[in-house]
């Protein structure tokens, strides 16, 4: 499995666990240089689960992706669509 897929992965399965409809969690990949934009898209109702109170959940889920995209010496970045 490619480091970019892994982190993908990742970001589908913290996702998931996190949301009332798993089957509507979908990540779009682009990546530039040693750079990758991972877009987390979810259903309607499950929005504020994902941001969590203050961003805080959100903050959480970049701070994760961040680390696992250092330990493979890239960088990565969550955007959370709406």
């Amino acid at each position: 499995m490619s480091d970019s897929t892994r982190l993908k992965s990742f970001i589908e399965y913290c996702a998931r666990n996190l949301v009332d409809h798993p089957d509507l969690v979908h990540v779009d990949e682009r990546v530039t240089g040693q750079t990758a934009v991972y877009t987390l898209r979810v259903g309607p109702t499950d929005l504020g689960k994902v941001i969590g109170r203050e961003g805080k959940t959100a903050h959480a889920l970049r701070t994760l992706l961040s680390a696992s995209a250092s330990a493979e010496d890239r960088r990565a970045v969550l955007e959370i669509a709406d």
